[in-house]
């Protein structure tokens, strides 16, 4: 081969090199926001499956108290009293996961 050929070949495997390595730097970051992404989308599914749990607790709770059979008046006054502890019990979840 000749010095012109080999100085082509040269400048075009060396572009080509520039190309892959820029397109390498391109796929990382673009790696390293995915993964930042999903770190934050992990959280807020975790997030969403302890209301659930939460939701379910209430639910819970709530078929107590209306499985209760108390008499006369006293059925309201219970579950007011319920209500009120699991809002506090709410709040104390709200404090500890601060």
């Amino acid at each position: 081969m000749q010095k012109s050929q080999l100085n082509a070949e040269l400048q075009s495997l060396e572009r080509k090199l520039i190309l892959l390595i820029n397109d390498h730097k391109g796929l990382k970051g673009e790696n390293e926001l995915l993964k930042t992404q999903n770190n934050e989308m992990k959280q807020f599914l975790k997030a969403k499956e302890e209301q659930i749990d939460n939701f379910k607790n209430k639910d819970k709770i709530t078929k107590l108290v209306d499985g209760v059979v108390v008499s006369g008046g006293d059925t309201t006054e219970l579950k007011q009293v319920i209500n009120e502890y699991i809002k506090e019990i709410d709040q104390c979840i709200a404090h500890l996961s601060e």
